[in-house]
């Protein structure tokens, strides 16, 4: 399977709606990104789409959105995340489903930090 890479384009308008809050943070993911927010991640970046991890209801009216489906490789999407439409990305729109991502994420635990595989 071959992961689409994103466009220098791609990036910026992923960064363009990450929010700047805190606890959040991108990291690089299989070479796109990801937005987590105490180490679960609520925002990806996957070649030019940008996907959400929403609670079903709101997956549920994110995919009825022209635009809105799957998030993730074709022959493997991502459970419970949504494509959000390209038609959204630099609308207020996209802030406020971003900002519900982040919230429903939020209240999940923290991930513990990884433990080294390295042995002293």
């Amino acid at each position: 399977m071959q992961v689409p890479k994103p466009t220098a384009d791609d990036i910026e308008r992923f960064r363009s709606v990450v929010p700047d809050a805190p606890g959040v943070e991108i990291r690089p993911m299989f070479g796109n990104l990801g937005g987590f927010v105490n180490g679960n991640m609520f925002i990806g970046l996957l070649g030019a789409d940008i996907g959400l991890k929403l609670a079903p209801k709101d997956a549920e009216r994110l995919r009825a959105i022209d635009g809105g489906g799957p998030f993730g490789p074709p022959d493997r999407p991502m459970g419970g995340w949504v494509t959000m439409p390209p038609s959204l990305v630099g609308t207020p729109d996209a802030a406020d489903w971003v900002d519900l991502a982040r919230t429903f994420i939020a209240a999940l635990p923290p991930k513990p930090p990884k433990r080294s595989s390295k042995r002293p």
